[in-house]
């Protein structure tokens, strides 16, 4: 994908003229390549506890609060089989995480925007101990201006709690904010929340669905917005 004009063609918001003061990135997904193992992973936990889930469906949820997507995919069953399932899915999933990969150019697009002065945040709702492991995996700590985890509100996406935190973190309004996310639970949270967001789709989620849940736009992935950021004028 070329590099972008300096403002989004459908709506005319700025991107990156002026920059934001802050970019906060939603983690699986948008930077590490992972929402196929979590499929993996809960469907085998929801074969296990006796209520089997087709992938397509579990794919669909990925990205939501834990407790929202087990009462998306369980329905009545959630109480009897939930608190299970969630356990089996971490079991299940830790087995995979050698499996996890960066995305293409997803750690130098955080330091180079680290480089260009913009506090970078992570705002993921992956638990604390998944967070561990997502942080191992992109190895771009000295990039980071703070990070967020599930385990920081009380429920994740597509509430906004944990864009607000991310925001705080940050040191910065809402204003000065840009989201980047691959799930439409990522661009309803941050609308929520008043960020402007836009949308990669590693994630598996089409561009439509994306700009319908809010995206200003969708890119390929974190090397499209690399080329995007790094085509702004030189004087800006």
């Amino acid at each position: 994908m070329a590099p972008s004009t300096e403002f989004d063609e459908s709506s005319g918001q700025p991107l990156w003229l002026p920059a934001p003061k802050a970019v906060l990135f939603d983690i699986d997904g948008t930077l590490v390549d992972s929402n196929y193992l979590h499929v993996d992973a809960w469907g085998r936990a929801f074969a296990e506890v006796g209520r089997p889930v087709e992938a397509w469906r579990i794919h669909r949820s990925i990205g939501l609060d834990g407790d929202k997507l087990l009462d998306a995919l369980l329905g009545d069953d959630v109480e009897e089989r939930g608190d299970h399932a969630k356990e089996l899915h971490t079991e299940y999933y830790s087995r995979l995480t050698d499996r996890l990969r960066a995305l293409p150019q997803a750690v130098t697009l955080l330091h180079a925007l680290s480089d260009a002065g913009i506090r970078v945040v992570l705002a993921t709702s992956a638990p604390k101990d998944e967070l561990d492991i997502l942080l191992a995996v992109l190895d771009c700590d000295d990039a980071l201006h703070a990070t967020t985890s599930s385990d920081d509100v009380g429920t994740a996406k597509p509430e906004p709690d944990i864009v607000n935190v991310a925001l705080e973190r940050a040191g910065v309004d809402a204003s000065e904010a840009l989201f980047v996310g691959d799930a439409v639970w990522d661009m309803k949270a941050a609308g929520h929340a008043g960020v402007r967001a836009i949308g990669v789709r590693t994630g598996g989620i089409s561009s439509a669905e994306l700009l319908d849940a809010g995206a200003l736009r969708v890119f390929d992935d974190p090397a499209a917005v690399l080329a995007d950021f790094e085509g702004r004028p030189a004087s800006q």
